[in-house]
């Protein structure tokens, strides 16, 4: 809610869904399996960048999520914490017993 509202409209994309955006991005060498991609202002953001501009731009929220943000929102900072937020991600859908994403 805080990203729409800073930014307008967003668009969510399951990237299990066969959304053609999704077949683009993978055209383009993106692994969705390996990380996150953001398409913002036509720049594509990837990975720990994606999250960092996230971040940045949901500014708001309680305090935990304004910290959490803050916190993100460095890119520096996004880069060191984002391995240990994929391998989460990972154990969730393993759980959950979500197959990865198709090639």
């Amino acid at each position: 809610m805080a990203l729409r509202k800073a930014t307008g409209s967003v668009d969510l994309v399951d990237a299990r869904s066969g959304d053609p955006r999704v077949q683009e991005l993978q055209q383009r060498g993106y692994d969705l399996n390996e990380g996150m991609a953001v398409i913002y202002g036509g720049t594509v953001y990837y990975g720990s960048d994606a999250l960092a501009l996230i971040s940045a731009l949901s500014d708001g929220g309680g305090i935990a999520k304004r910290v959490l943000c803050r916190v993100l929102s460095n890119p520096r900072r996004a880069r060191f914490l984002y391995p240990a937020l994929k391998t989460g991600r990972r154990i969730v859908l393993r759980l959950l017993g979500r197959p990865k994403i198709p090639a």
